[in-house]
């Protein structure tokens, strides 16, 4: 499963970010992003639970969603009103999460 692909069907306009620095440039040049999907190995200068702590404090509006096949953090390890979805998720799981976030 590709998360991007999955997104998109889902009928979300996707952004994809290769790595923490640009996913960051992108937040900084964007208005409209109101959810965030990281997974916690994500290159960078950080990884993708300090992008998400990163996010909730510059950005506090923006939804997240964090993930990982290797490992598995508990609500305490996460910035508020952040989801951690462990690897492998469903298809159907991902679009839920971010249709509960999204309203």
């Amino acid at each position: 499963m590709q998360t991007v692909a999955v997104i998109d069907e889902a009928g979300y306009n996707v952004i994809e970010a290769s790595n923490t620095d640009e996913a960051i440039a992108i937040l900084e040049k964007r208005k409209d992003i109101r959810i965030v999907v990281t997974d916690i190995e994500m290159p960078g200068s950080m990884d993708g639970l300090k992008l998400a702590r990163a996010v909730r404090d510059r950005w506090p509006p923006i939804e997240l969603i964090v993930t990982s096949g290797r490992y598995h953090v508990g609500i305490d390890d996460l910035p508020s009103r952040a989801k951690f979805m462990a690897k492998p998720y469903t298809s159907d799981g991902l679009v839920t999460a971010l249709r509960t976030m999204n309203g």
